[in-house]
């Protein structure tokens, strides 16, 4: 195992996860294989939506059970100092941004990031054989255009809804640590 092998030449270890194997994530750490955990939680419209893109009805259950498992295994192991890091993720799209504040209630107090999404348009559906490349790519970047990610100032404004100090990632300034402010 990759992080059995560096432990053992003194390196550290993180994982990202999308939480969906406690039971693996309870080994490393009881093992001691690993010193950060990244839990990137899958909102209801990204990850398990029931969709024909998305997990199952059933997958999607166990997905919020074991979600909700891993982290708190992860919160427990880093209160006993058995990680010395642990986040808990959310890619921010305007389709999932409502399903933010419901999880992390949930959750309660964790360190959360909040990161940009990007829209991948892998492939267009609406194509004929006449396309060529460059009206392909067009209309793959007009796609997309369409589905701009959320700027700073907005991300801001849902980890106000929060109440509380979370990490913002943006393509255009990093990460910041961003205090919510009281909105009167």
């Amino acid at each position: 195992m990759l992080a059995r092998y560096s432990k053992k030449i003194n390196l550290m270890v993180g994982i990202q996860s999308n939480g969906y194997f406690p039971d693996t994530i309870n080994a490393l750490i009881s093992e001691g294989l690993v010193d950060k955990i990244a839990i990137d939680y899958k909102t209801t419209w990204e990850g398990y939506s029931g969709s024909i893109e998305g997990y199952s009805p059933t997958v999607k259950g166990n997905y919020e059970k074991c979600v909700l498992k891993s982290i708190n295994i992860c919160k427990n192991a880093f209160e006993k100092n058995q990680l010395t890091e642990f986040e808990v993720v959310f890619t921010i799209f305007y389709e999932n941004k409502d399903y933010i504040k419901q999880i992390s209630e949930k959750i309660g107090d964790v360190p959360l990031v909040l990161q940009q999404g990007e829209h991948k348009i892998s492939t267009l559906h609406s194509t004929t054989p006449e396309m060529t490349d460059g009206e392909y790519i067009c209309k793959k970047h007009t796609q997309q255009k369409r589905h701009t990610p959320l700027k700073l100032l907005e991300i801001k404004e849902i980890a106000d809804t929060l109440k509380k100090t979370v990490r913002i990632r943006t393509r255009e300034i990093g990460e910041i640590s961003y205090n919510w402010r009281r909105i009167l």
